[in-house]
């Protein structure tokens, strides 16, 4: 095989494994990196342009100080541990975590996984968050066998996201 044969399948093979891992990546997190800030364009001016949009974004390393500084996490892991989306014409910022949703809250008051578990636990007076999921605006709870929506849990902003894990990089 000639060098130039040998380069062109290279890259073909990384084509290939680039389009893979984009399309696994739409698959598990739909509107994560969808279009984004032309390459000449920062990111204060893009969402000064775009006023809102709630697409979940990978930041560039350009905001691992200000992520750093705004939620107190090491500036090597800062970029991989966060998403940006522009609200209000703003850069917005939230650190992912076990407990700290980025996505918008579920706001539904009827949720499959729990109305199965208080079919088992009949009057827990909880239901865990990894049968109601960690994005769920409400506390729940099982009476006579039925889910229950209890308090709220967070404040959500304008668009629907937990206001408290999302903060403005100025």
């Amino acid at each position: 095989m000639t060098r130039s044969a040998f380069r062109l399948r290279g890259f073909l093979h990384r084509l290939a494994l680039g389009a893979a891992v984009g399309s696994l990546s739409a698959a598990v997190l739909p509107g994560v990196g969808a279009a984004a800030p032309a390459p000449h364009e920062s990111l204060r001016a893009y969402c000064a342009r775009v006023r809102t949009d709630d697409t979940l974004r990978t930041p560039p390393r350009a905001l691992a100080p200000a992520i750093k500084r705004l939620f107190d996490v090491g500036e090597p892991l800062a970029p991989r541990a966060a998403f940006y989306r522009c609200a209000g014409g703003t850069v917005k910022v939230c650190v992912i975590g076990a407990n700290l949703p980025c996505g918008k809250a579920d706001t539904r008051k009827n949720l499959p996984a729990a109305a199965r578990w208080c079919h088992t636990h009949a009057n827990s007076a909880f239901i865990p968050a990894y049968v109601t999921g960690h994005d769920t605006l409400y506390s729940w709870r099982c009476i006579g066998g039925r889910a229950e929506a209890g308090a709220r849990i967070g404040t959500l902003d304008a668009r629907g996201f937990f206001a408290e894990y999302w903060k403005t990089v100025e």
